[in-house]
């Protein structure tokens, strides 16, 4: 949990050590040299190399639970965190989950439901021994995301990334899932945890609300929605009634269970079709949640969702941190941390990231 003055020092602070990373010398493991790319083997050339992350224990004041499969899964007092999970954001995700880890008091407590798309682009086997080789001790499962779901409903959008299938899995978690998984705290992959996320699985969603997440009611909702939305009377019927903020969705608290009964993957899904056939906004997976939960979202905190940090959606831009403390750093937007880091151009806000980083550079490989 920091304040905004420790992090400025530790950013000071890390562009004075250069690139020093503050990791154990313990061994390195890889990732297979062949994935399956298309459906096709590939060759990787050199292989993605991760470290192992130190063994992270719970604390003495935490429940000791039997880890005896599914009893475990379904435990009450078990920590359910959903991220999504693919090549190209490996690193990020990698490093979310070490980031959990290293800050909350009961590690040994969480479970990680990694969801990886059906596409082909990557093996879910090679993704699963990935993980357990830089986490030898989590508790997870890898979930596969049928891209079909999707495919027909989604829109081109601002910004190509975002137009990724597998940015819509967030609104099938209630379905993908375990019944017995009755809440759920999603993170995007782009996001470090500075804080013990115990606090935030103790959020109350009040009332009969489905999500928690920060609120930003300064924000303009006009411009995340079309002139044709606005002027249509039946379509603004969604907000009617409420004051409407705008919200993240790369950080939420999730009641399943609230989410199941109401049926709310049909409700966005029929947004989506909406948007097909009259083009109502222009940001992916975001205005359907907002359209859905506008207006009725149990309002977090805004440490636990400093988001931005990847700069503007068109130009790759430098952003600094809100005043305030802050919990959880989000590189929403366009500039990813370990990417900017490998060009030799970061952003003094993703020497925060680089602590958590578990990829080795092939420049390192023996």
């Amino acid at each position: 949990m920091f304040n905004f003055r420790p992090i400025f020092v530790v950013i000071i602070t890390f562009i004075f050590l250069g690139s020093l990373v503050f990791f154990p010398t313990e061994a390195v493991r890889s990732f297979p040299n062949k994935i399956s790319i298309n459906g096709a083997e590939g060759e990787l050339g050199l292989p993605i190399q991760f470290s192992e992350a130190p063994d992270y224990r719970n604390g003495v004041k935490c429940p000791v639970l039997a880890k005896d499969g599914v009893a475990f899964l379904c435990n009450p007092r078990l920590v359910h965190i959903a991220m999504t999970i693919d090549s190209e954001y490996l690193r990020g995700s990698m490093a979310a989950v070490h980031s959990v880890l290293k800050h909350t008091s009961c590690p040994e407590n969480i479970f990680f439901h990694f969801i990886a798309s059906d596409s082909g682009s990557v093996n879910i086997e090679n993704l699963d021994w990935t993980v357990r080789s830089a986490f030898p001790s989590l508790s997870f499962k890898v979930y596969v995301f049928r891209e079909s779901l999707v495919r027909d409903l989604i829109s081109s959008s601002i910004r190509q990334a975002l137009d990724n299938p597998l940015n819509y899995a967030r609104s099938y978690l209630a379905d993908l899932l375990e019944p017995c998984v009755e809440r759920v705290i999603y993170l995007d992959s782009d996001t470090i945890v500075i804080d013990d996320i115990q606090k935030l699985w103790r959020v109350s969603l009040t009332g009969s609300r489905v999500i928690g997440a920060p609120e930003y009611c300064h924000v303009n909702l006009n411009k995340y929605f079309s002139a044709e939305f606005w002027s249509d009377a039946e379509l603004t019927k969604a907000f009617e009634g409420k004051t409407p903020c705008y919200f993240n969705t790369g950080v939420m608290v999730m009641d399943l269970v609230r989410w199941r009964e109401g049926d709310y993957t049909s409700k966005i899904e029929n947004w989506m079709q909406i948007q097909k056939e009259k083009r109502i906004y222009e940001l992916g997976s975001l205005p359907p949640f907002l359209l859905v939960f506008g207006g009725d979202v149990e309002a977090i905190d805004h440490r636990w969702n400093q988001h931005g940090l990847g700069g503007d959606n068109v130009v790759n831009s430098c952003r600094t941190l809100h005043p305030g403390p802050v919990s959880l750093l989000h590189w929403s937007g366009k500039g990813k941390p370990w990417m900017r880091l490998d060009s030799g151009a970061p952003c003094l806000i993703d020497f925060l990231w680089a602590p958590y980083d578990l990829h080795k550079p092939h420049s390192h490989i023996q």
